[in-house]
């Protein structure tokens, strides 16, 4: 895994109805060291998914650069998994399918596609569902189908846009200390957007708060891992973070 940078990024878009530039995002700098992992959260409209989908290579930069390893993004490539709040998974292929897309599409042999199934499932506690179709899945188990899956195209950096918003409130926290787990073992450089500001807190080594476009803070999370929200419910230290990012957004 690599490290990101984002430079004096901005990206504007034409109204057509008012006949102006409308800012999204406004000389945003980012640096994102290999295997960190920063949340960034923010009010609805602010800029999170325009970022994201900017290092995605979905939509063109307007001004400044995006590099990951040094390289400069032009568009999509497979150096950027990418987590989608729907898991987005093809429904004809089975869960092993699923996960072993990417490599396949990357000219992988077969018999190392059968090992790279194997230990991604395995990392993410679905060695048993390997051979059963997404529909078979309840909503978490296809929601950690779509990290694994992402991890096993082996991306430079892991871009997450809230992966955990369409589950109910116990399967998200389940997913959450999966996702720092796994994260713990192999240590993928990630940024992961949220609206929610303890989701943030919890996954987190850092959070970036936005505010119209523009980088209003950026919090540091000194909290010990690994983490569960059975020690941290009642932690003091993970509620002041909590609130003190809570009043940034709110402010925003």
């Amino acid at each position: 895994m690599k490290s990101l940078a984002l430079e004096n990024l901005s990206k504007t878009y034409f109204d057509p109805y008012r006949g102006t530039q409308l800012t999204a995002i406004k000389d945003v700098s980012l640096n994102v060291k290999e295997g960190d992992f920063v949340a960034v959260v923010g009010p609805s409209g602010c800029g999170k998914s325009t970022i994201l989908n900017m290092i995605a290579g979905f939509v063109p930069v307007t001004s400044g650069r995006i590099l990951v390893d040094g390289r400069e993004v032009k568009g999509p490539g497979p150096d950027r998994g990418v987590v989608f709040q729907s898991h987005a998974l093809f429904p004809w292929k089975t869960v092993a399918e699923n996960v072993t897309f990417g490599p396949k599409m990357r000219g992988v042999g077969k018999q190392e596609r059968a090992k790279i199934a194997e230990e991604y499932l395995a990392l993410a506690g679905l060695s048993h569902a390997a051979d059963q179709y997404p529909a078979e899945l309840s909503g978490g188990m296809q929601q950690r189908v779509g990290v694994v899956r992402a991890l096993a195209n082996n991306p430079d950096v892991l871009l997450m846009d809230e992966p955990f918003a369409s589950v109910d409130a116990q399967t998200r926290m389940t997913l959450q200390e999966e996702l720092t787990r796994i994260w713990e073992e192999r240590r993928p450089t990630v940024v992961f957007i949220t609206h929610d500001v303890s989701e943030a807190v919890f996954l987190a080594n850092r959070v970036v708060v936005l505010s119209k476009g523009l980088v209003l803070e950026k919090v540091e999370i000194p909290l010990a891992r690994p983490r569960s929200w059975e020690r941290l419910v009642e932690d003091d230290k993970f509620k002041a973070l909590s609130n003190q990012v809570l009043q940034l957004v709110r402010s925003a």
